[in-house]
């Protein structure tokens, strides 16, 4: 799960915002963004903040606000990226840690930062739990009914995969059943910075297509924020047994290695995959 969202990641950001771009969408290598100061196939903040959440899940923590914001400020200060929005970027870099950030963040904001990371919470084991783990951490800053719903959704899109809860067409009406949205209607057109926004064409690109790399394809076609849509979906699709895993090879060793890159990523999935069925909180 973890690797695919990076790669997504990855992968879209060389065309988030960036419309012009689009004639490279072949998977053939990673692009460096016109405008921003990112290397090709260097993740952004929906990996790393996904990270996050999943060491706070494999350390079987207490999930509370303190505990999450502390996750979020330690996987900032030990590996800085660019991503972020900008004062995003520069508030993690004046704060010390959790407690500070709950103290001075302001929580109203209904864009994709809650669903963005939420991927790695479908590893509980019932719709109910995943909810409610979904929605303490995107309330720490997105509390609002938009940005808890986007992550509560995004959250039970990797769930309704990991456990097997139905083909993949029936994925926006279950997902309906439990939290509010027209999560089954068929997003068209670009995806502007709202968090339904990118769960919504996530969730259209993950029933229409049946491979990762058309998949990949079809969520940066959206154009916009297109490496949410992806990170989102791919994440989701990753655990789909009717989506064919056929990233291409040269994606994955061309994501970046360092100390939290590609190894650390497939080490870390496999403790939070482990975790299935299992008690995790």
């Amino acid at each position: 799960m973890l690797l695919e969202l990076a790669i997504a990641d990855a992968y879209g950001a060389g065309f988030e915002y960036a419309d012009e771009m689009i004639v490279n969408n072949d998977l053939s290598r990673y692009v460096e963004h016109p405008r921003f100061r990112l290397n090709p196939g260097s993740y952004t903040d929906d990996t790393q903040m996904s990270i996050a959440i999943a060491e706070v899940i494999v350390a079987q923590a207490p999930w509370t606000p303190e505990v999450l914001a502390g996750s979020f400020v330690r996987a900032f200060k030990r590996d800085e990226r660019e991503g972020y929005s900008r004062s995003f970027y520069h508030f993690l870099g004046e704060i010390q840690d959790g407690e500070e950030f709950l103290t001075k963040i302001n929580p109203d904001s209904d864009k994709s930062g809650g669903a963005m990371r939420a991927a790695p919470i479908g590893i509980y084991p019932t719709p109910e739990k995943v909810i409610e783990a979904a929605t303490i951490q995107a309330a720490i800053t997105h509390n609002t009914p938009d940005g808890i719903n986007a992550a509560v959704a995004a959250a039970l899109m990797s769930h309704y995969f990991i456990y097997r809860l139905g083909a993949k067409r029936k994925l926006g009406q279950f997902l309906k059943g439990y939290v509010s949205g027209e999560w089954s209607k068929q997003w068209e057109g670009k995806v502007k910075s709202k968090g339904w926004m990118s769960v919504r064409a996530a969730i259209t690109a993950v029933m229409r297509n049946d491979s990762m790399s058309e998949l990949l394809q079809d969520c940066i076609a959206f154009t916009g924020d297109v490496d949410t849509v992806a990170a989102i979906a791919l994440a989701a699709g990753s655990c789909s047994e009717e989506i064919r895993q056929d990233i291409p090879n040269h994606l994955v060793t061309g994501l970046e290695n360092g100390a939290y890159g590609r190894d650390y990523l497939i080490g870390l999935d496999k403790q939070l995959m482990s975790l299935v069925n299992k008690k995790t909180g």
